[in-house]
């Protein structure tokens, strides 16, 4: 997703999609987005044709930093994350898709406005919900059917228009050569194509726009056999009443046709027919009754905070590192201080807040505690104290040298005074 843009430069952005023709137009709408995007960074580098075909060959080192993280069930998972100058090419591109394209509106993964409690509210309280999975999502969309996509509305990257070249680079920058499996002659194969690589932002949006006609024909599935359809990213749901879901069943048939007719493979490890009287998840979320989270999510974080109170944020920390490393198996960018537990937390909190509201009892409980605990909070009170008692200059200095990722907070709130 990207930042909150204004309606006139929304309209200028289509305005200017529309229009351009070749790569110098292109690399002036990135320019423009740039200034969208980044308006504080005043003196960053102006991109221009050199630098997109630099970055679009394949064997240019300025493209991705490619690492595997650990699945929970046990695989590996390539991240292909892009260098900075690629990576800001991508950011503005994926500006002016989101400008430009608009989601099918069984699409919930990626879209402005959508989240995965919007995605689940769908399906709450259905005496059925029929979850499966799409087997390495990102990895099984190839370069060809991104340029074939983008020949079409709402971008037109083609002959006919005199805009194929644009489509053509704007693919290359998409897409990295990476080790896939494919199915060939019955059998799993290993072999090098390129793809859209998991880990770059433009990678969310292009599935949205490959997903459109996948999206539209479950639609219509769903409305012939009286059930609800969503999709986020590559976890599609349905929920009914009535169980249209039998393994041999007509319903079942025609949503692997279709699947296979889109070039996409179930995975059939995670096929789950969920039913009332058990519990019933969407993306993670409860949907028995309403949307709910799980109980162990909740109880986590009472423990974090049970052993925050109880040992104090040093060796709390340490506690909590222990299980959220076991938990998540890789961190990126993994805190050496308390003021990471602090983070993750309140990140916890927010969520719980989400999909529970801002007026549960369970949140606002977990919250008071949380506050009170707070690090960031102790910060402010200490700050303002020193500013009291021995100055603003004293207290700046303290300021600066506070260790907390989040120190903006206090500045926000001294600046208030």
């Amino acid at each position: 997703m990207v930042k909150n843009i204004s309606i006139e430069q929304a309209e200028f952005i289509k305005k200017f999609f529309k229009s351009m023709k070749d790569l110098r137009d292109f690399c002036m709408l990135i320019d423009i987005c740039q200034d969208i995007l980044y308006p504080e960074f005043k003196d960053r580098t102006r991109i221009d044709e050199y630098v997109i075909k630099t970055l679009a060959h394949p064997k240019s080192k300025n493209r991705y930093h490619s690492f595997e993280i650990k699945k929970k069930n046990g695989g590996m998972r390539t991240i292909h994350a892009p260098q900075p100058e690629l990576k800001v090419v991508l950011q503005c591109i994926n500006l002016m898709f989101q400008t430009v394209f608009t989601p099918h509106s069984a699409a919930y993964g990626f879209v402005k406005d959508a989240s995965v409690v919007d995605n689940a509210n769908l399906h709450c309280g259905n005496n059925y919900v029929f979850n499966i999975d799409l087997k390495d999502f990102f990895p099984s969309i190839e370069i060809g059917r991104v340029l074939n996509r983008l020949s079409f509305p709402p971008f037109n990257f083609n002959k006919e228009n005199g805009r194929e070249e644009l489509g053509n680079y704007i693919a290359w920058l998409a897409c990295e050569n990476t080790i896939v499996e494919r199915l060939v002659d019955g059998k799993i194969q290993k072999a090098e194509k390129r793809v859209l690589p998991q880990g770059s932002p433009l990678s969310p949006i292009l599935t949205n726009i490959i997903c459109e006609r996948l999206d539209r024909r479950l639609t219509g599935l769903a409305k012939r056999f009286g059930v609800k359809y969503s999709r986020y990213a590559d976890d599609i749901t349905f929920s009914s009443m009535q169980n249209v879901y039998q393994e041999e069943g007509a319903f079942r048939k025609e949503l692997g046709r279709i699947v296979s007719d889109q070039y996409f493979i179930i995975n059939q490890d995670k096929v789950r027919l969920q039913k009332s009287g058990t519990r019933q998840e969407v993306t993670g979320i409860t949907v028995n009754e309403f949307s709910n989270v799980t109980r162990t999510y909740v109880k986590r974080i009472r423990l974090w905070l049970s052993f925050w109170e109880k040992f104090g944020a040093e060796k709390a920390f340490n506690l909590f590192l222990n299980g959220y490393i076991k938990d998540k198996g890789h961190v990126k960018n993994l805190g050496k201080t308390s003021f990471f537990m602090e983070n993750v937390i309140e990140g916890k909190l927010n969520y719980l807040k989400m999909v529970k509201g801002e007026n549960n009892s369970t949140y606002l409980g977990l919250k008071e505690r949380f506050e009170k605990l707070s690090l960031r909070n102790k910060s402010v009170d200490q700050l303002l104290d020193t500013w009291e008692k021995n100055g603003i200059d004293e207290a700046m200095s303290k300021f600066y040298a506070d260790p907390s990722p989040r120190v903006d907070k206090v500045a926000d709130q001294i600046a208030l005074l």
